[in-house]
This record gives C-alpha cells, structure tokens and sequence, in this order.
C-alpha cells in the first residue's frame, strides 16, 4: 500500500459519484491526510440493492479524519453542479481537486442498446464530465496546485473495443478527450490526467457485470485510490497522461500487489480497453500470480490460426463431448432457477448452431436451434465455447476482449455462468 504523506491536508476535493465504490476509495485515502471532501452523488436515500448514501460516506470520511461535505449531485443536472461547487467554495473557501468518477455503463450492441441508455451514458460520462470541470475550473485556477482527475481510459483504436459496446466505448473516450483538450488549453493552470485500471477493480458494477464469483479475479478499490493520491500530490507539472494504476504504483516503488488482490494469486481479469496481447495480467514472471489459462488460451489460438489438421481433428470431440456432458448434468433445479434457453452460433473448424434449454421441463442442450425462440444469443469460436466450459476462459472475459458476443438477456446470461462454476468440475 501506499503511505500517506500528509501532502493533501486542508485541500477541497470535489468527488462525484464518491458515496461508494472508487469515488469512496478515492475520498478516504484523502481523507487520512485531513483534506476536505465534497461528495457529489446522487444516493440521498439508502438503495435497495446498492451500499452507502452521501451522509453514509461523509460519515466515513470524518471518521477518517477529513472534513466532508454531502452534496446531492446527478451529474446530468447542471443546476445541481452548480450549486454543489458554490456550496463547496462556500463552506471550504475554494476547490483545489476535482475527480470526475461518476459514470454509466452498459456493454450492449448497437441494435441492443436503447436510446435512453445511450442518453444516460453520453450525458454522465461526457458531459457531466465537461460540465463539472467547466464548473470547477474557475475556482481550481486559483489553487496553488490544482488537479482534474477523470476515471478514464487511454484511447485504444483498436475496433475490438467498438464492436461489442459502442455507445459506452465512445462515452468513456470522450471523457479521455476531455484530458486531451483541457490539459493543454490550461498548461501551466490546472493539471488534467486520466487514470485507467489494469485490472477489474471489484465493485458494485463489476458484481451486476459478471455475477458470482467475479470478485476472485478482481482488485480492491485500494490500488485506484493509491494511484489516485500519488498523482494528486504531484506538481501541476504532471499533466496531459493516461496513467494505469498498477505501471504508476510500480514507477513509485510498490512491490507487493497481492495486498490489492481479493483472492491473492488467483489470476486477475485485465480490465476494457487494454489489448490482452500487451497487458496480460496474473503473469508469474512478473511476479503476481500465475494465469495458465491465458497461456494456453495464446497457444490455443494460434494454432487454430495455423489451421493445421490435427487442431481441426481434435475439435470435434470437444464440442460434442462438452455438450454431452451438459446434457446428463441439468437438473429440475437449474431449470427451475434459470428459465432460460441458451442458443450458441459457433465459428470456426467445428461451426454451427448449439443450444442448452433450462426453460422447459426437464431441460435440454444439443446441435441444432432450439425447440423454443433463444432468450439468448451467444457468438464465439468453437475452440473459445470449449475452453469457457472447461473453465479455462472466464466468461466475462470472453465478453470483455470481444471474444464473446452476447445478444438478448443480459441477466440470463451471468445466470448461465453459475452453472458454468459448477460444471466446470465435472468436464
């Protein structure tokens, strides 16, 4: 973990979406130093299914020697902006950081995603993000080290990043644009950075993404508010970077990073927009754990590539074997929890149409369409369905490299991967 250094005291931090999860994280390790925070967020109300409200995080930030003040805040109202930041200057005599955290997801297609998500998502990402920092700047212009901070991605052409997600790649990128212009418009001025995690931070958000279990292939909100403080503390010098947390904290001196781990040595889930190929995570000769699969799953891929016989022989056992075995292990009691019929179109040596039936009684799963419409759609390469049964790829995983494509009922489809833990024994 990183020391505090006290550097942060009697600074105003402006956090939206601080009352829980990275924004929380963020404005606690300030807090230790004895800054003052804003927590600009909508909760004000306990949620019924999500953690701590802006009174509940205050509460923790005082507790932790800070001073905070609870703002409530959606960031797609600009009144309330305003008013949040003229209540900061108000109570803290002015604005020294500002932390643009609060942001929408969802990992949908384009024919999938419905406008008003598409709406949500370009109006907290981008433009809350614009409108904040075009609120704050005033009042960070006059601090003797000032700092925008958003929680954004370096900007990764690569299409695999687009195809899946669209809406949501381009609503993160303009939050990374925001960094590109307004670094250089205010050199000099205001510091403006990115920061991007290497690995899945686990969160509420990561939970509704990937379902049970997800939490063992993540990091803790920890490593994102370690690499947050140290690029707090620099001189406004520093700006204009997209910085991922775990290059920074290594460049700082930080060794041990299973302290950041959920499940220390269990390998870790390379977090969106950060090529596989270039940013493998869990490797062992870097020293955090060991990710086989990920190896394998290289070799796999490269020998389909090849398109050698005997790789195109052995596919076809595979498959049918997997699909065998899914078949004698539904039970009622999948069914009964599941309701929901699952049709894979698969590419490759071994392509075509699969299904697994968990609606109709009894349950089902074979080659072909499936007797009843699909609820689901999954798209990927034999060799890929194959070692996402066998456990040798994390379904989202899969879905995050674009290695997966999922059409239809989100919900259902993480309910399918907790039956792919349980079967994963038996294959």
């Amino acid at each position: 973990m990183l020391p505090n250094t006290g550097k942060l005291a009697g600074c105003t931090l402006f956090i939206t979406g601080a009352s829980r999860g990275i924004g929380k994280a963020i404005a606690l390790k300030a807090a230790k130093d004895g800054a003052n925070i804003v927590v600009a967020a909508k909760t004000a109300e306990p949620h019924p299914t999500l953690s701590g409200t802006i009174y509940t995080a205050a509460a923790e930030i005082e507790a932790a020697g800070g001073k905070a003040l609870p703002c409530v805040v959606n960031v797609r109202e600009e009144q309330q902006i305003i008013n949040a930041v003229e209540e900061a200057v108000k109570t803290f005599g002015g604005i020294d950081i500002l932390v643009n955290n609060a942001s929408a997801i969802s990992l949908t297609g384009t024919l999938e995603t419905e406008t008003k998500k598409v709406n949500l998502m370009m109006d907290v990402n981008v433009r809350g993000t614009y409108l904040t920092s075009k609120t704050c700047l005033p009042h960070l212009r006059k601090s003797k080290n000032p700092h925008i901070l958003n929680l954004s991605p370096p900007m990764n052409l690569n299409p695999m990043w687009f195809k899946n997600h669209c809406a949501y790649t381009i609503s993160k990128y303009g939050m990374s644009m925001c960094v590109l212009g307004m670094a250089e418009e205010f050199r000099g001025e205001v510091a403006v950075n990115a920061l991007w995690p290497k690995t899945a931070i686990h969160t509420a958000a990561m939970d509704m993404l990937g379902g049970s279990g997800i939490e063992k292939q993540c990091r803790k909100t920890d490593i994102i508010a370690d690499a947050a403080y140290c690029i707090l503390t620099k001189p406004k010098s520093f700006t204009g970077n997209f910085i991922i947390d775990e290059t920074l904290l290594r460049e700082e001196g930080v060794k041990d990073f299973d302290v950041y781990a959920i499940a220390p040595g269990h390998p870790l889930m390379p977090d969106f927009f950060l090529d596989l190929e270039t940013d493998m995570i869990g490797r062992k000769e870097e020293g955090y754990g060991g990710s086989q699969a990920v190896k394998e799953e290289k070799k796999l891929s490269e020998s389909h590539q090849e398109g050698s016989e005997s790789a195109a022989a052995t596919l076809l056992s595979p498959v049918a074997e997997t699909f065998r075995v899914i078949q004698g292990a539904i039970t009622e009691e999948y069914v009964r929890t599941t309701q929901g019929i699952f049709q894979f179109e698969l590419s490759g040596d071994e392509g075509g149409t699969w299904y697994i039936d968990l609606k109709t009684k009894g349950g089902n799963a074979g080659s072909g369409k499936p007797p009843l419409k699909a609820d689901v759609v999954m798209s990927m390469s034999s060799t890929d369905f194959v070692k996402m049964f066998t456990g040798k790829l994390k379904p989202t995983l899969a879905f995050m490299t674009g290695k997966l494509r999922i059409k239809g009922n989100m919900a259902l489809a993480i309910k399918l991967e907790k039956m792919l833990t349980q079967l994963n024994s038996k294959l």
